[in-house]
């Protein structure tokens, strides 16, 4: 199994990234735990398929499709789409009607499946019919900024627009730090220390439960043969 893996940034305000592979051959792999959802159109024998994935919550094999091509639109923490909530993506995704080979079915329209090209036009195209938009409180909770609300509205607010609760994200994006200061040669004790994690066993259980690996596989992935 093979990947040539493209990645670059958006334009948009709405999204992280947008990205592309494709397979040589099938196979499976260990999917990490991700705050963001996506979309992704897969290309496969003739076909087109147009998904959107929510977040994940821990890390799970996955399986890769045999000799296909991909597309993914990472969209930033707070963006959502109204009609379809990321809370009803959680650990998932729902994959839209095809309507012909070149386009797709959502809220009642047609839209033209978008290419690495011209993904952030399609966004925008998004943005401007009301199916895209962002809360400005995720950012805001996410930068401990103070703010006039009950918990009870934040966490109602947070968890509608993520799919996830703020503390839920905190995990999940600790444990990516963990891993790459790991990846950098931090020595496993010292990244417990500096990311507030109890002791080691600590650490490892968060890294396994949310990438899949425990801090010594992730070191010792770098060290030369």
């Amino acid at each position: 199994m093979k990947f040539r893996f493209d990645q670059r940034p958006s334009d948009s305000s709405f999204v992280e990234g947008v990205w592309r592979t494709q397979s040589q051959g099938g196979g499976s792999f260990t999917s990490a735990a991700e705050t963001r959802w996506e979309m992704v159109v897969t290309r496969q024998q003739g076909k087109t398929t147009f998904t959107v994935k929510g977040p994940e919550t821990q890390a799970r094999p996955a399986p890769i499709p045999e000799d296909a091509e991909f597309l993914g639109i990472i969209f930033k923490l707070g963006t959502l789409m109204p009609h379809l909530p990321a809370s009803k993506l959680l650990n998932g995704g729902v994959n839209l009607p095809e309507a012909t080979g070149k386009s797709f079915w959502l809220y009642g329209s047609t839209w033209e499946f978008p290419t690495y090209e011209n993904a952030d036009t399609f966004v925008n195209r998004l943005v401007r019919g009301g199916l895209l938009v962002r809360d400005p409180l995720v950012d805001d909770v996410m930068q401990d900024y103070p703010l006039d609300l009950s918990t009870r509205t934040l966490q109602y607010r947070f968890q509608r627009a993520t799919g996830l609760t703020h503390k839920a994200v905190q995990q999940i994006q600790r444990a990516r730090q963990a891993a790459a200061l790991l990846e950098q040669g931090c020595p496993i004790l010292d990244t417990a220390y500096q990311l507030g994690y109890f002791d080691q066993s600590h650490l490892t259980n968060s890294l396994r439960r949310y990438l899949g690996q425990t801090p010594a596989q992730i070191s010792h992935a770098l060290q030369p043969e």
